[in-house]
């Protein structure tokens, strides 16, 4: 392997410079099975900005350690790691990762669609079904739009084995249709099915687009059970910051202290949160 990974042009700047980039990856890697996260991103960041056939590699590491920044709540660190990972760690679609949970929904919508436009350029098929994160991101905001996002995404999976992509366009046109009638009986035939596939952590983006539905239709013990569901469903600690974005959609105080660290704070975070059912709402008595 070594002689594989360190001979060549792309070995440059050296093959000794290499070799230590090598035992610096390796390391990295165990530091981050032994959950040192900070030596780990320190470790792969030399090894990405060495310029040797590892710094794709040491990219994606890098790319891996933002997205359990993310999960854990961690924003500042999450959005600090992507600025160093290039197109082979997917900088665009975790920076768009990083901002939805905020409701930042303008960044997070001009990430994901660079993000397909280099998936495009590249030639990468799988990586195109990031449409799917931007119909998703779009459905919150904007329902008309939604409409062309989620079509586009369908059009981007055919031929694709990709389940949870297509679970996520679904999730996404229930959060276009939030405050109809229908939404909840559609909600249960797709947690079935996502039950079905084994894709646990889709059950807490359901659980959470079900939030937004009963925030809109100010259903509140409905809200009460999503809520509950969320902390059962993220009690691990990832996506624990799912159960305060609720929290926020229905203008309800925390009932414990939060462990996500915000980006620009949480009383922002919880305000775009709130408009953006207040706008739905808003939108939906303009349609009556």
């Amino acid at each position: 392997m070594v002689k594989a990974v360190c001979r060549g042009p792309g070995a440059q700047p050296g093959r000794r410079r290499c070799l230590t980039d090598l035992a610096l990856y390796y390391q990295a890697k165990a530091h981050r099975d032994l959950g040192r996260n900070e030596a780990s991103r320190r470790g792969m960041q030399h090894v990405a900005d060495g310029g040797t056939r590892l710094a794709p590699a040491a990219r994606r590491g890098l790319a891996h350690l933002a997205r359990l920044a993310r999960l854990a709540g961690d924003f500042p660190t999450a959005l600090a790691t992507t600025e160093q990972l290039g197109w082979e760690g997917r900088q665009h679609r975790v920076t768009g990762d990083v901002w939805w949970p905020h409701a930042h929904t303008d960044r997070a919508a001009t990430a994901y669609r660079t993000a397909a436009a280099d998936a495009e350029h590249h030639g990468n098929a799988s990586e195109r079904a990031i449409q799917a994160q931007l119909a998703f991101t779009t459905a919150f905001t904007d329902p008309g739009q939604a409409d062309a996002e989620i079509a586009l995404a369908e059009q981007h999976l055919t031929g694709l084995n990709l389940t949870a992509t297509r679970l996520i366009v679904r999730i996404a046109a229930l959060l276009r249709d939030a405050g109809h009638n229908d939404v909840d009986d559609r909600a249960r035939v797709l947690d079935s099915e996502i039950a079905a596939a084994g894709i646990t952590y889709q059950r807490a983006t359901l659980a959470l687009a079900l939030a937004f539905h009963h925030a809109v239709t100010d259903d509140q013990a409905a809200l009460t059970a999503d809520i509950a569901r969320l902390r059962d469903l993220t009690d691990n600690g990832d996506h624990a910051y799912y159960t305060d974005i609720a929290h926020y959609m229905a203008a309800l105080p925390l009932t414990t202290p939060s462990t996500a660290h915000w980006i620009d704070g949480q009383d922002t975070v919880r305000n775009r949160w709130r408009t953006l059912v207040t706008t739905r709402q808003d939108h939906l008595r303009g349609t009556l």
